[in-house]
């Protein structure tokens, strides 16, 4: 084949499959890794398709910010199970992260706390979810309010945490890259997940299917200082096998 006819090819595998690998695509057409990358380099260049970690896709790998409105209603049964999961870690007499995001909102509600549990959080959502329980301290960290998220970031809330370490973190993420990690649209709240993660003892994940192969504006961190990830059945296998192959727990809901 001309590189004409690999292009027709591989965009004609992209609209049955909707995703496509370069090692798979280099067997069928009987060609290099490398001119397999070069036509996908050139197909994205005239905005045919987006390339990905191995392969490329039709879908958009990057994320925008949404209003934590909008952001509940999507994967919402999906959420529900990796919340439900993720709650039953918290132990008695524990004391816990919880960022900001729809998905550890969720788990917020499905807490019914043993002794007394000491909770610092960034989200107000969350706090208020929280605060119905006599048993439950709350922390708030201070700082700029994010209105699309109803949470705060910056040196304030970096601050507090000084003073602090907990057991665990449970972060939510709007992408995880093989590449490039763990991340989130917003730069300021990257920088404080990031802190977070340095003052807990174990760094929980929890993140819909959907979030696989994608790419946020603030980086988090590597897949290597993460712990443990709760997710769905949707979870692509690469990512399964790139996680495990990592040391990270993946628990599938």
């Amino acid at each position: 084949m001309n590189s004409v006819e690999r292009h027709q090819y591989i965009l004609k595998q992209l609209q049955e499959k909707g995703s496509i690998n370069v090692l798979e695509l280099g067997k069928e057409l009987d060609v290099s890794s490398v001119t397999i990358r070069k036509d996908l380099k050139v197909l994205e260049e005239r905005q045919m398709l987006f390339r990905t970690h191995g392969g490329a896709t039709l879908n958009n790998p990057y994320t925008s910010d949404r209003s934590v409105i909008e952001k509940e209603k999507m994967q919402s049964e999906e959420k529900a199970l990796i919340a439900e999961t993720a709650a039953k870690l918290v132990e008695a007499d524990d004391s816990i992260i919880i960022a900001s995001g729809t998905t550890v909102l969720a788990m917020a509600r499905h807490i019914h706390p043993i002794g007394n549990l000491t909770v610092v959080t960034s989200a107000l959502n969350v706090a208020i979810e929280l605060n119905r329980h006599a048993n439950v301290e709350i922390l708030q960290l201070g700082g700029m309010m994010r209105s699309t998220s109803a949470s705060v970031a910056g040196p304030y809330a970096e601050k507090i945490l000084d003073d602090f370490f907990c057991s665990k973190l449970f972060l939510g993420v709007d992408g995880i890259d093989p590449d490039f990690g763990l991340t989130t649209t917003n730069g300021l709240e990257a920088h404080l997940n990031r802190k977070m993660i340095e003052v807990s003892q174990k760094t929980i994940i929890l993140v819909d299917s959907t979030k696989f192969g994608k790419r946020g504006f603030g980086r988090i961190c590597g897949l290597d200082e993460i712990d443990e990830v709760i997710t769905d059945q949707g979870i692509p296998a690469h990512m399964l096998k790139e996680l495990e192959s990592r040391g990270v727990k993946v628990t599938i809901v």
